[in-house]
This record gives structure tokens, C-alpha cells and sequence, in this order.
């Protein structure tokens, strides 16, 4: 006994200290506005109707459930204690009994009835996508959301938005920080308030799902298959959500953050874009110089590659090093090949979606990042020739 009173004695000033850290880092974090909070045990403050009826309806349909479990086992235990042997009752005999048929068929039928009603009327409006004022089609990729904005305000806006390379590294490191920890994006989705927003969801590879829960949207994106949910945000603010189906190791560094500007600030937000698209058009049919691809590529590099080859290059466990690489100083073709093909059965994606510019601006920075320093260059020219 003493000795185990002692090896848990030795134990004690590490647990100590481990719940002193977990302690401190708890009161650390705060409650994120739009996201998740601290001990958080139910749905998030809704910022649109529908979320706020979803949150009704989950409040009513808890009620109801308590007062069933209430109800059933209340009678359950108060016939076990007051029917026991041991104060002189005898078990009834009996074989059946329709009233009790009936009762037990009717009034599970009827509660049923009654939480389909209340559902109803928010479940249809859900599926309403019509008359929409802004049309965004997000797809999911691994492990990615690309935006283009289709119809309405801001037609022809694309981008990809990835994990915060910062909040990478901070999982990496096993050092949480921030109260968006691993919600932060680069370039998150921006729409404006008190419009109808119609979201239409697929995937380029494997299923996905973006869901937002203070928005109250919640869709799969499938590959090959288009789905739509809409939302109208009632107030400004940044709103956060994850992709919430599996869909592979970085599963977890796939969030979503939804950006709601009042209708001026959105606007300019639209203008501003639209001069940066005007500003970095890609034309694949002039001739780039070596510093302008390496400028741009570093560019492409980053927001790209750099989850799985990381920022130096140098890959890691399944995935192959890039500085030094045999294929990368020496073999244009089959580099080409590979980033518009992928590899290994999918573990290196194709990146038929980037442009030709694109493409041959990351190609070219990797010749000539790091180690390689080949001075050798790829034109979006020679990417189209690639290309089935």
C-alpha cells in the first residue's frame, strides 16, 4: 500500500503542473465572435433567421425528448419501487392488452406528427435558393475552399482560401495560440450583409462539406454533383466554420471564415478586387522574365505547395523534397507533367485548376529556389503545350 501510495506521490507534481498549463491556457483563450466559444454547450448565436429558427427548433425538440425520458422512466421507477415483491404485490397476468397497444402506437405517432410540423416551414425555407442576390460556388479540394462568385456583385472574383501558413506551424509545434486557432484563413469569403447569398457546393476530389453554424448552413460538396444552401447575414461581423466531413489527414486544416461587410464596405471590397485582378492578369502569350516568374511563383508557392512541401522545400515523411530534387533541376517535362497530372495515386493532387502563368511560375521558382539555383525558367507557353 505504501508503495503505491509513493509511485502516485511521484506523479503528483507533473499532473500538478500539467493542469496549472491546461489551466492557464484555458483562461488564455477566449470566446471567438462568430465561432466557437469557451465551454461551449450549445449552438452558436445565430446571425441569420433561419440559424435562429434552427436553434428553436433544437430547443423545443430537447424539451420534448426531457419530457419523454422524464415521463417513461419516472413511470418506470416509480412502478419498480412501488410494486416490489417485497411489500406484498403479485405480478399481474396477463397476455395483452389493446389499450395499451393502441396508446403506445397513437401517441409516439402523434408526437412525431407534431415535430414534423414545427420543422416544416424552416426545412422548406432552407431548400429556397431562389431570388438570390449574390451566387458563390465553393469547392472543396484537399485540403482547400475555392471561391468564384458567379452571379450578382462581384462576378468573376475567384481565389483559393488555405489555412494561415502561421497557424500551420503552430500545430506543427504543438503550440496553440490565438482564439481563431487553426480558423484563420488567407483569403476568407466575403459577402455582403442583408443579402441573399446563394452557396453552390462541390468538390474536385473527394467529398467535402462547408458548413457554417452561426449562418445555419450546412452542405456536402460532392465531386461530379452540385449542391446549393443560401444564407442572409443580419448583421457584420467574421463567422467561422470547418469542413464536416472526413476527407482526409488534413482534415483539420480546412476551415472556413465568412467575412460580412456592411453594403459600402463591400462594395469597395468588389472595386479593390477588381483592380488587383486587373493588375496580376496573367497573359500566357507574352514572354516572362526569370525574376518575374520566381516573384510570381514564390507567390503560387506559398499558398499551394507549402502545406505539404513545406516553406524550405524539404517535404517530409511520404512527401518528396523539392530542394535538390533530381526531376525538379533537371527533367522540365516531366516536373510539367506531374503538377498538372499529380502523382503517387493522388497523394501529389493535380493542379490543372492554376493557369498556365501560374503553373509556370511555380516550376520556375522551384529550378531556382533554395539549392537549385538553376537559372532555368518554363513559359506559360510551354504549360498550354502540356496540357491534354
Amino acid at each position: 500500500m505504501r508503495s503505491a501510495w509513493k509511485r502516485c506521490a511521484a506523479w503528483r507534481p507533473g499532473l500538478a503542473a500539467g493542469l496549472v498549463l491546461l489551466a492557464g491556457w484555458a483562461q488564455a483563450v477566449q470566446d471567438l465572435p462568430g465561432g466557437p466559444a469557451v465551454r461551449q454547450l450549445n449552438l452558436q448565436p445565430a446571425a441569420t433567421r433561419i440559424a435562429a429558427e434552427q436553434y428553436s427548433l433544437h430547443t423545443i425538440v430537447l424539451l420534448i425528448c426531457v419530457v419523454i425520458f422524464v415521463g417513461v422512466f419516472g413511470v418506470m421507477f416509480w412502478s419498480i419501487l412501488k410494486h416490489r415483491k417485497s411489500l406484498g404485490h403479485k405480478a399481474a397476468n396477463f397476455h395483452e392488452s389493446v389499450t395499451v397497444e393502441i396508446a403506445w402506437t397513437v401517441v409516439p405517432f402523434l408526437i412525431i406528427i407534431l415535430m414534423g410540423a414545427l420543422a416544416t416551414r424552416t426545412v422548406v425555407a432552407m431548400k429556397d435558393t431562389s431570388n438570390a442576390d449574390l451566387t458563390i460556388k465553393a469547392t472543396g479540394y484537399q485540403w482547400k475552399w475555392g471561391y468564384d462568385y458567379i452571379n450578382g456583385e462581384g462576378q468573376g472574383i475567384s481565389f483559393l482560401s488555405t489555412l494561415d501558413t502561421r497557424q500551420r506551424q503552430m500545430s506543427d509545434a504543438g503550440k496553440p495560440e490565438g482564439d481563431d486557432y487553426l480558423l484563420r484563413v488567407d483569403n476568407p469569403l466575403v459577402v455582403p450583409v442583408n443579402r441573399k447569398v446563394r452557396i453552390v457546393t462541390t468538390a474536385n476530389d473527394v467529398i467535402h462539406a462547408w458548413g457554417v453554424p452561426a449562418l445555419g448552413v450546412k452542405q456536402d460538396a460532392i465531386p461530379g454533383f452540385v449542391r446549393d444552401t443560401w444564407f442572409r447575414a443580419e448583421r457584420t461581423g467574421d463567422f467561422y466554420g470547418q469542413c464536416v466531413e472526413l476527407c482526409g489527414k488534413e482534415h483539420a486544416y480546412m476551415p472556413i471564415h465568412v467575412k460580412v461587410l456592411s453594403t459600402e464596405a463591400y462594395a469597395a471590397w468588389v472595386l479593390g478586387k477588381q483592380r488587383e485582378i486587373a493588375a496580376a492578369a496573367d497573359d500566357p502569350a507574352r514572354t516572362w522574365t526569370l525574376d518575374e516568374l520566381v516573384a510570381r511563383g514564390q507567390q503560387v508557392y506559398a499558398a499551394n505547395c507549402a502545406v505539404c512541401h513545406r516553406p524550405d522545400g524539404l517535404g517530409g515523411g511520404p512527401i518528396k523534397p523539392l530542394d535538390g530534387s533530381a526531376i525538379v533541376r533537371t527533367d522540365p517535362a516531366r516536373q510539367l507533367d506531374i503538377v498538372l497530372h499529380g502523382a503517387a495515386n493522388g497523394a501529389m493532387p493535380s493542379w490543372k485548376a492554376l493557369t498556365d502563368t501560374e503553373i509556370a511560375a511555380v516550376v520556375t521558382f522551384t529550378k531556382n529556389a533554395w539549392s537549385n539555383q538553376t537559372g532555368a525558367l518554363v513559359q506559360p507557353a510551354q504549360v498550354a503545350q502540356a496540357r491534354p
